[in-house]
């Protein structure tokens, strides 16, 4: 957390937005795909960045790459799945994530939704050049805002760790093995499609979901079942589609919910079947 940080310091929302502006789909995508998973992001940004990205010129399907990438594929989502799960687990959930990133975005540009959009959005006007704080940093400016991060990650993580960890000592003690292997384990061809519905109204960061993945792992639920649950909590969060609902309309927001469920889906049926 500490060496991305220090990393993150080289880049912001402001400069995020300029890189982004003008760029066309495809290339856009891919580009804000990337961005997303070394810019600062949360559900909590969606609304502001979604208004600053769209007055700033970025297309429509750019912008949800981004929106996307930014919380499904994060520092914290990476460090932890490293300790638990390795180095292969975690390349394939970084790369599957930037896919669906990617194609979803696309994808939902192709579709010209922009009559889905708020209209006050498109009205809106950046006045003036907006303060990149990432400018004019020392390194040992930098080198603070890494420890900084480490303390506010944990401060605001560590609720969300202890009841991730207590789902999944109840799940590994306590639930019947078999629940979770008639529902969602390899036996069901329906396993991966049960795992994303169940997934997708609850709301966890990846801190607080890796215990319960975890757990759920040692009852025997394959990778690509546990990692298509872990997207769709972190990347379909129902509190962001409720802030959404301020700049997008009911419509275009099924349907970016739909794209990605898909997308999440395939991810997790093509891991079952490689790994």
């Amino acid at each position: 957390i500490f060496v991305v940080t220090v990393l993150r310091s080289f880049m912001s929302i402001e400069r995020t937005r300029a890189l982004l502006g003008g760029k066309r789909e495809g290339i856009g995508n891919v580009l804000a795909a990337s961005l997303g998973v070394v810019t600062p992001f949360c559900s909590c940004s969606a609304v502001p960045a979604f208004i600053g990205f769209v007055a700033a010129g970025v297309p429509l399907g750019v912008t949800m790459s981004f929106l996307i990438a930014s919380p499904l594929v994060n520092e914290i989502a990476i460090a932890l799945l490293l300790g638990l799960f390795g180095v292969g687990p975690t390349a394939l959930y970084i790369g599957a994530g930037l896919l669906i990133a990617i194609v979803a975005g696309f994808t939902i540009g192709r579709m010209k939704l922009e009559r889905f959009v708020e209209p006050f959005v498109f009205e809106t006007k950046l006045r003036g050049q907006a303060i990149d704080p990432s400018v004019g940093l020392t390194w040992s400016d930098r080198f603070a805002m890494g420890r900084e991060e480490v303390a506010s990650i944990l401060r605001r993580i560590w609720p969300y760790l202890l009841v991730g960890i207590g789902l999944g000592a109840l799940i590994h003690g306590w639930a019947p093995a078999d629940f979770f292997a008639t529902w969602a384990g390899a036996d069901n061809p329906f396993g991966v499609l049960v795992a994303v519905l169940l997934g997708v109204p609850l709301y966890s960061n990846a801190a607080g979901i890796l215990p319960l993945v975890d757990a759920l792992y040692s009852k025997g639920m394959p990778m690509g079942t546990l990692l298509a649950f872990m997207m769709a909590t972190v990347a379909l969060s129902l509190p962001e589609m409720i802030l959404l609902r301020r700049v997008l309309k009911p419509k275009l927001i099924a349907i970016f919910a739909g794209v990605t469920a898909a997308g999440i889906v395939a991810v997790g049926y093509l891991f079952n079947a490689v790994l």
